[in-house]
């Protein structure tokens, strides 16, 4: 932790504030120096914590979201970048969770709409693809979507459910996948052949 950490909360928040930026503030066009970590980290149920305390402002989380990215100039950390500094934070598995799944009409077909806990609202496609990560033990694939600047968000286990629902058989390189459809997009769970005898419904296991 960078020294004077305890403090470092207060000025980040009046960094931001001082520039009065929009809902996503142009953090690319910003360069800062780089002034260490900060104790704020996200947990796994995509709870952001200072100092070990939970931040209990929803519209603090917000304004410190809007300004996180992943894989900046500090390597592979996440950071929260103002006009001031650059701070690295930590995060435990994704930065935000994707809470609710809606389907809408398009002239490529029916696309996915998530949302966010930050109401941050995404349409799954090629530039906001969803992926499928192997858990350890066999658990089967831990679903994410992609939001922006590097940003992950994991699907719920409620919204996993209504997503699998939607899961079909394709040829992707000439072998049988099974996975999703979002416009002209597919997205593939797990090879067909690995399912056996358990529904999509059925793995992920370990998803909130």
């Amino acid at each position: 932790m960078a020294s004077g950490a305890s403090g470092r909360l207060d000025d980040l928040v009046r960094s931001l504030a001082a520039g009065e930026a929009p809902s996503l503030p142009p953090i690319e066009r910003w360069n800062p120096p780089d002034c260490g970590e900060i104790d704020i980290r996200i947990d796994r149920e995509g709870v952001w914590h200072h100092e070990g305390r939970p931040i209990r402002r929803p519209a603090l989380v917000k304004l410190f979201a809007s300004v996180l990215r992943h894989g900046g100039e500090g390597g592979g950390r996440y950071e929260l970048v103002t006009p001031a500094e650059k701070l690295g934070i930590r995060v435990e598995d994704a930065p935000l969770l994707a809470v609710e799944m809606q389907v809408a009409p398009s002239p490529a077909g029916e696309v996915l709409v998530f949302r966010t806990n930050l109401d941050d609202v995404v349409t799954c496609d090629a530039d906001h693809p969803l992926r499928f990560d192997e858990q350890p033990g066999g658990a089967g694939p831990r679903p994410y979507i992609y939001v922006r600047r590097g940003l992950w968000a994991r699907l719920t286990r409620p919204v996993y459910l209504d997503l699998a629902e939607r899961a079909r058989t394709r040829t992707v390189d000439g072998r049988e996948m099974i996975g999703v459809a979002s416009g002209s997009s597919f997205f593939a769970m797990m090879p067909a052949d690995a399912l056996e005898d358990e529904a999509p419904a059925q793995t992920g296991e370990g998803t909130r």
